[in-house]
């Protein structure tokens, strides 16, 4: 059965590499992949690509260099800083950071907290192990569980910070789960009542409803390269100077410091002390880029799309009484474009196979990096996971449809068994890609991917 779904066919926003790639299915034929794993690391923007091409010539050292090039890098670098700190609203005395990703930021902001902190138990890992083992004795986390509506994990959150002397809120910016969030200005101005900062995790909220520190108030956001369609590397910190101008050094290495003797170190400030050793040029530059894309689509044409492929995916889903779609707050806004599920009677890791295998769509499985969430909806043994981009289209959405009705009716046309933790296909037929490092792989082994529930 092909789904025929009565709604408005969504094209892409911006052209991502990869749209046209083609991969193999088991019966001979190749298709054209069907991405709907963004949440986990985003295609790059074909503009990303041809930014990084474009400034691969001119890269050197930054900062320290005389040469004509070094200059131009330190140029681009700075500008790249600029742009970023720009896409997320920074405030004329914000600094931006450049760090490897969101899990890099906040650990590096875990170690300039100058007090204790206050999280949810709904939490990515990025944004809950930092705050649990970094943060020790007086300055101890205090991990919140999260309650059945917003509106009572809101109450939970002020009689706790009513009574609690915290430095800090480390909140999601959109759940990897289940795309929905608190309310974050309303979050901010419980924490501000009583003295505390609060830290956006932007990981899936920046790259798909855009964010600002002016205009929310928030103190903090952290956000990564890999999910904002600019895979090469760089993330960012983004927030108030104070703490991060005087803290402690995220790295001890060359370019924090001003002045260096055996017995005394004399650290920059931020930026430049949590940024020791050569800086990724290129990933600022790739994130840079990504950012100003998004922020020049038109107004509005961002916060549309994902709900209209969203809602079709979810208009899809309900038309098989065997699939249970995760929600956490029946009273949350309007989530961000990801759609976790579970399908009765198949394991998550065999559901991904398979449409894989069969249909040349990529979804994630397992419990996504946010056990406890998975423990509050129920789904302690993983789910399935499609997520929506700039880069997705309702031909997407309508052959994930398709391939999951396909399975309950019919089932897997292969033999599935189970390869270092990770569903595969068994003997699987499809050839590997002629790219130089692959030829020594079985398919099979390629098809491995660790842990079940990673």
């Amino acid at each position: 059965m092909t789904l025929t779904l009565d709604r408005p066919v969504c094209s892409a926003l911006l052209p991502v590499i990869g749209a046209d790639t083609l991969v193999p299915l088991i019966d001979g034929r190749q298709v054209t992949y069907a991405n709907l794993d963004g949440a986990a690391s985003a295609p790059a923007l074909a503009s990303v690509a041809r930014r990084v091409n474009e400034v691969l010539p001119l890269y050197a050292s930054v900062h320290r260099g005389a040469g004509y090039l070094s200059q131009v890098s330190t140029a681009l670098y700075e500008q790249a800083r600029a742009q970023i700190g720009r896409f997320v609203g920074a405030r004329p005395d914000d600094v931006t950071i450049v760090v490897r990703n969101t899990t890099d930021a906040l650990n590096l902001l875990a170690g300039v907290v100058p007090g204790r902190v206050l999280v949810l138990d709904g939490e990515h890992h990025a944004n809950l192990l930092p705050w649990v083992h970094a943060r020790r004795g007086a300055h101890a986390t205090t991990v919140l569980p999260v309650q059945p509506t917003v509106a009572a994990t809101l109450e939970n959150l002020a009689a706790e910070l009513a009574v609690g002397c915290y430095a800090l809120v480390a909140v999601t910016g959109a759940s990897n789960v289940t795309g929905e969030a608190l309310p974050i200005p309303e979050v901010v101005a419980l924490a501000h009542r009583w003295g505390a900062r609060v830290v956006v995790d932007g990981a899936q909220l920046v790259p798909h409803r855009g964010f600002s520190l002016a205009e929310t108030d928030a103190d903090y956001v952290a956000f990564s390269g890999h999910k904002t369609y600019a895979p090469f590397g760089a993330g960012a910190l983004v927030g108030r100077r104070d703490w991060l101008d005087t803290g402690t050094a995220y790295l001890a290495g060359g370019g924090a410091v001003r002045d260096v003797r055996t017995d005394r170190t004399l650290w920059q400030a931020g930026p430049a002390r949590h940024e020791a050793g050569s800086p990724n040029v290129l990933g600022a530059v790739a994130l840079a880029q990504a950012c100003d894309d998004l922020a020049g689509l038109p107004a509005g044409a961002l916060a549309a799309h994902e709900p209209l492929l969203r809602e079709r995916l979810l208009t899809g889903l309900a038309t098989l009484p065997a699939v249970r779609v995760a929600r956490l707050w029946p009273d949350s806004g309007e989530p961000v474009g990801v759609v976790t599920f579970a399908v009765d009677g198949y394991d998550p890791g065999l559901v991904a196979a398979y449409l894989a295998a069969e249909h040349g769509i990529g979804v994630r499985d397992g419990r996504f990096c946010a056990h406890p969430l998975l423990a509050h909806l129920g789904l302690d043994a993983g789910a399935v996971r499609a997520s929506v981009g700039v880069g997705t289209t309702s031909q997407d959405v309508d052959r994930l449809i398709d391939g999951l009705t396909a399975l309950l009716e019919h089932g897997p046309a292969a033999h599935y068994v189970i390869v270092d933790g990770c569903w595969a296909v068994a003997d699987d037929p499809r050839p590997l890609p002629q790219v130089p490092g692959l030829d020594h792989l079985e398919p099979t082994a390629a098809a491995a991917c660790g842990p079940a529930l990673p």
